[in-house]
């Protein structure tokens, strides 16, 4: 790794903010909405900065939207409809505004959409993203785990062939410490967070926008035992609902929040459009605990070795499954995720 000079303690943000839906819309008030929703945010994020800025002594300096917090997701659109509608391309005015504001505010900025790729024109990927104080995108980071959305895996040697095996797990070295991305729910697959740390990730920003409760959810549990068991930053952003939609807005709503690598909540959101979910990201103090040799330095205690073979045996969902599929169809992914868990009975895992 290039950064060797840990930066000065600075605060980072998961921005909790209303994302409105564009299903609904034609495709061009949609295409509208979505560059209105990026103004909008921009003017959070300006006044979010700026109070904490008065009360901590410092403005943030990363930045963290919510999970497809300009458009909300799929309703049963295809996949072309949904290019259509509520995908940007890698060099859109979507990013150009997001750019300006990146610069504007002289942040790191981090979200989550819906992207088209030239490489595959029949489909589209949920990208995280990390944008510079410089306007420009440092890192673009493919969701790999989806239920109903095609992924870099599902077409995985062709990815590989445009990308490579770093396209999978990018990491950007940056002035902030070694920043990455995991989407919404991979935030469930301890496998991802930790491939992004063995590549260096020291913070993972975590755009995401999953069930609001007052119980310990999936999501929230696993927040903390990422950070922990990886020793890394957790910068996480969840929706102020989604608005739009026939779907009860609030569903989304609470616990953005900043994890540190002791597991412990720095800052968090309750309900509603917040900026409470900020916390000081301390990389100096990061490095040196990673640098111990004591029983709390899980990182340093891990023993890959003896999960070669469960991990490079037989397959469980298949990749490549859309390799060959020239216009996929929602129903695709049930259709293999069934005959995943048929293979699995079969095997005698389940």
């Amino acid at each position: 790794m290039s950064n060797n000079v840990a930066p000065e303690a600075y605060h980072a943000l998961g921005l909790q903010m209303r994302c409105p839906a564009v299903n609904l819309l034609p495709v061009a008030q949609a295409r509208a909405a979505m560059l209105e929703t990026i103004e909008r945010a921009g003017q959070l994020i300006a006044g979010s900065r700026g109070f904490l800025a008065s009360f901590t002594g410092g403005a943030a300096r990363l930045v963290v939207l919510p999970e497809y917090f300009m458009s909300s997701f799929p309703l049963g659109e295809s996949i072309e409809a949904w290019q259509a509608k509520g995908c940007v391309a890698m060099d859109g005015p979507e990013y150009e505004a997001l750019g300006e504001i990146a610069q504007k505010q002289a942040i790191f900025l981090s979200g989550n959409l819906y992207e088209l790729d030239p490489h595959f024109p029949k489909l589209y990927f949920q990208t995280s993203f990390i944008i510079g104080p410089s306007g420009d995108v440092v890192l673009r980071y493919r969701r790999l785990v989806s239920m109903f959305a095609p992924t870099p895996h599902d077409v995985l040697d062709a990815y590989l062939d445009h990308y490579g095996a770093e396209g999978l797990f990018p990491v950007a070295d940056t002035e902030l410490g070694r920043l990455a991305c995991v989407a919404s729910e991979e935030i469930l697959y301890p496998e991802l967070t930790r491939a992004h740390v063995l590549r260096g990730a020291e913070v993972i920003c975590h755009a995401s926008s999953e069930v609001g409760s007052p119980q310990a959810t999936p999501k929230n549990i696993a927040k903390r035992a990422r950070a922990y068991e990886n020793m890394v930053y957790v910068v996480s952003a969840n929706s102020a609902g989604i608005s739009g939609i026939p779907f009860p807005e609030a569903s989304t709503d609470g616990h953005s929040q900043v994890v540190d690598y002791k597991g412990q909540i720095l800052g968090e959101a309750a309900w509603g459009e917040s900026m409470c979910g900020n916390g000081e990201i301390d990389i100096a103090a990061l490095r040196r605990a990673r640098r111990k040799p004591g029983m709390t330095n899980t990182l340093a205690r891990q023993r890959l070795e003896l999960f070669k073979h469960g991990y490079g045996g037989e397959a469980v969902y298949p990749a490549n499954n859309l390799q060959n599929v020239d216009a996929p169809e929602r129903a695709h992914f049930q259709r293999t995720l069934a005959a995943t868990i048929e293979a699995l009975d079969k095997r005698g895992v389940i």
